[in-house]
Formats: structure tokens, sequence, C-alpha cells
């Protein structure tokens, strides 16, 4: 009788197992919510990064050789000199 009963019982096990992991294991469906919080905090910090890659692309395209803005030229050289304090704002004459 036991042996009957062995064939079944492993089969049972084996199925058993499969369904906790794909309950509670790494990629289950208990691990689901973590992955849609993880979503969230990366597509922020996708925005946050997108955001400075276009504030980066705009400098980049005042400061064009061809073209360069002389406000933004100015306030970079008299901030790299260190003739402009932080809480200062720079307003050119011309």
């Amino acid at each position: 009788m036991a042996r009957t009963a062995a064939l079944p019982a492993v089969a049972i096990l084996i199925i058993g197992y499969f369904a906790s992991a794909a309950l509670v294991g790494p990629n289950g469906l208990l691990a689901l919510g973590g992955y849609k919080r993880e979503l969230r905090v990366k597509s922020e910090e996708l925005q946050r990064t997108q955001a400075m890659r276009d504030r980066l692309r705009h400098h980049a395209e005042l400061l064009n050789p061809a073209k360069v803005d002389p406000d933004f030229g100015d306030e970079l050289v008299r901030r790299s000199t260190g003739q402009v304090r932080p809480d200062e704002i720079i307003i050119p004459r011309n």
C-alpha cells in the first residue's frame, strides 16, 4: 500500500512546491506590490533625471560657440571667478 501511495504523494509535494513558489517566491504574486512600488520610485527618478538633462541641454545650447548667449556667459564667468554671491541675482546692463 505504501508503494502505491508514494508516487501520488511525490506528485502532490512537487505541485505544492511550485504552487507555493508561485505565490511567495521572489517573482511570485506577493512580490507584485514591491515591483509596483519600485516602478513608481524609478519613474520619479527618471523624471528628475530627464528634467536635469533638459536643463543641461539648454545650458549647452546657450554656450554654443557659434552663438554664445552673452548674459549666460557673463553669469558663468562671474560665478566661476567668485564675483557673485549665492543670493545675488545677476541682471546685465546691456
